[in-house]
């Protein structure tokens, strides 16, 4: 008995070592921002319902029935990922119409009830380690088929997003990126109150803190700060363009291969892009601007690719070569990742014209702005909290050229204007984050600007530390 007690004694010991050796390796967000845009390449992979619908966005009650490929190959993707040069695969496990194409406990409207009846999650994470590529994930918050719509959302709908991403992180290894779509888009109209950011953060960071998080927000969110991502996102087909002179953030740019993100029934005779658009125009000039490339290749009814696809793979990665590394990563501030308790609050200011009054400044709409009158000299811009709140970063983002060049922030509390920070911070998004303070109104006081200022947003918030 001491000799079994002993020997148990010995394995949770080294257990714990184990555990804290893993812990002792989690990586700061720096070196995994860094490590993504080092691996230069990648394949995201549409493939789920649409699939069947020949449209990207089909009805969200389709029939399961209708998921039913022959030949699906993983296998097939993955090698095909690998003859161009690509290092991961990036799959859309649930899309805007709400399929899951994994076992899910969570919801019948699943790959399980359909003819095909396995988990094509698994095969494709399978697939893609045995060939050597690292695996990442594509999940939709808009959610038609389960109502999960702006105006809709219930905590049941905040509950299931919880579990389907627990199910995703913790059923199939490490996943090294997670893309995120369809929260907080002009499009999609979900906020990130309604189904609240930073929980949801911090809930996929719990389970794998070594799992950047990545939101397709560029439609919405400026590109000189990571607001509410961890990578910058462009999709290029919906107009989104890095800057590859300016950019100084982790990025990563999105193009199909083919004329849309899912397969049609043209694609098999239908030209895909060209290499010397792939690599001429994306995967050299964006190694040099921190960027990495995803690029689309949409899987057939089978399952499969169909032969122009897997032809220009093969090119690519005869045109090509995936050197890894080519510069560091700049410096940057941490994600904000709070809400903004300032948004749509009463704001005031001293002398605007009527079409950029200071409302603009708290509107949650990046495109508008508060434009201070040219013949005020010294002008200010404050926020009305309601009452007194904790916060501890203030989001200063300007509207076009930055124009402050010296300016003090004040809160208010007790009837009296506090200081918490006298600056001079160069670039258009400012962001100032500093120790606790409670008060019920912020303000921006400008001592010089190079011009009348413009703020398109003032941003509150109180982030968790």
């Amino acid at each position: 008995m001491d000799c079994l007690m002993k020997r148990i004694f010995s394995i949770v010991v080294l257990f714990g070592l184990v555990c804290q050796s893993v812990g002792a390796q989690t990586r700061s967000l720096r070196e995994l921002q860094q490590r993504l845009v080092d691996m230069r390449f990648g394949m995201f992979v549409h493939y789920n319902m649409p699939t069947y619908a020949n449209q990207d966005w089909p009805d969200p009650d389709a029939s399961p029935a209708l998921f039913n490929p022959t030949k699906l190959d993983c296998r097939q993707w993955a090698r095909a990922a690998k003859t161009a040069g690509m290092t991961y695969g990036c799959l859309t496990t649930k899309h805007h119409s709400g399929f899951c194409i994994w076992d899910t406990k969570t919801t019948p409207y699943n790959v399980m009830q359909s003819p095909y009846g396995r988990d094509v999650v698994k095969e494709y994470a399978d697939a893609f380690r045995a060939e050597g590529l690292e695996v990442a994930l594509y999940y939709s918050i808009l959610d038609t088929h389960h109502r999960l719509r702006p105006g809709h959302i219930t905590a049941d709908h905040i509950r299931m997003i919880k579990e389907q991403l627990r199910e995703l992180l913790t059923s199939y290894g490490p996943i090294c990126l997670l893309v995120i779509d369809g929260w907080d888009a002009p499009w999609s109209r979900i906020s990130y109150d309604e189904v609240p950011f930073e929980d949801i953060y911090r809930f996929i960071k719990s389970l794998q803190p070594e799992c950047l998080v990545l939101d397709l927000n560029a439609a919405k969110y400026p590109a000189e700060a990571l607001f509410y991502t961890d990578i910058k996102a462009y999709e290029q087909g919906a107009g989104q363009h890095i800057s590859k002179e300016t950019n100084r953030l982790p990025a990563l740019s999105c193009l199909p291969l083919q004329s849309s993100w899912f397969w049609k029934t043209d694609f098999p005779t239908t030209p895909v892009k060209s290499v010397e658009r792939i690599v001429g125009d994306n995967l050299v000039p964006m190694g040099d601007a921190h960027c990495n490339f995803l690029l689309n290749v949409a899987p057939n009814r089978e399952g499969r690719f169909d032969d122009n696809a897997i032809e220009a793979l093969k090119a690519i990665g005869r045109a090509w070569k995936n050197t890894g590394h080519v510069a560091d990563i700049p410096e940057a501030e941490a994600p904000i990742i709070s809400s903004n308790i300032a948004k749509f609050r009463p704001a005031e200011g001293t002398w605007s014209f009527d079409y950029a009054i200071t409302d603009f400044a708290v509107d949650d709409d990046y495109h508008t702005a508060w434009n201070s009158n040219p013949e005020v000299e010294h002008p200010w811009l404050s926020v009305d909290l309601g009452r007194e709140t904790p916060l501890n970063m203030i989001v200063i983002t300007e509207n076009g050229r930055p124009r402050l060049e010296e300016y003090a922030l004040e809160y208010r509390a007790g009837d009296e204007w506090h200081p918490i920070e006298t600056a001079s911070k160069a670039g258009r998004v400012k962001i100032h984050r500093f120790d606790t303070v409670w008060g019920d109104a912020v303000r921006l006081r400008v001592d010089k600007s190079s011009g009348a200022p413009a703020i398109a947003e003032l941003g509150v918030y109180n982030e968790r530390r």
